[in-house]
């Protein structure tokens, strides 16, 4: 709509194209259509590519089966992986995803990709933050004192 009026003002393809940061092939579409049947002409330009296999409801029934976490679909840790996903998106909307193309619409709902930190289980924080505090700077290698000549 912002080329449509740019063209209306007289302004070049090749000037509205900068502008608008789009090809001037594109401009001159637009220039064609709003020529032809006006600015509804251009209103109706319908969108690009195929359309999603998921509903806006389909992404809130995944989103919700997320925060549920894995176990809630029978797996055994809390983790999240690729054919995980996949999984919940086939038994939640009945779609399949591939797992390599899952992480698209994890990144439409704002999730990202993260790694679990590799914790044993029989950490004990309290002990390590005491070595860390006591024990440590006694080990750690201090810089040799200079002699002045």
């Amino acid at each position: 709509m912002e080329a449509g009026k740019l063209l209306k003002r007289g302004l070049s393809e090749a000037e509205v194209a900068r502008r608008v940061g789009v090809h001037r092939q594109s401009v001159n579409r637009w220039a064609r259509q709003l020529a032809e049947s006006g600015r509804a002409g251009l209103k109706q330009a319908g969108r690009a590519g195929r359309k999603p296999r998921l509903s806006p409801a389909d992404l809130k029934k995944i989103e919700g089966g997320l925060k549920r976490g894995p176990e809630a679909l029978g797996y055994d840790t809390s983790l999240w992986t690729a054919r995980r996903v996949a999984h919940l998106i086939e038994e939640a909307c009945g779609v399949t995803y591939h797992p390599g193309h899952v992480w698209r619409l994890l990144r439409q709902l704002g999730w990202s990709c993260q790694r679990p930190t590799g914790r044993a289980l029989e950490r004990d924080e309290e002990a390590i933050r005491q070595w860390k505090k006591k024990r440590w700077p006694e080990l750690k290698k201090k810089p040799a004192t200079r002699v002045e000549p």
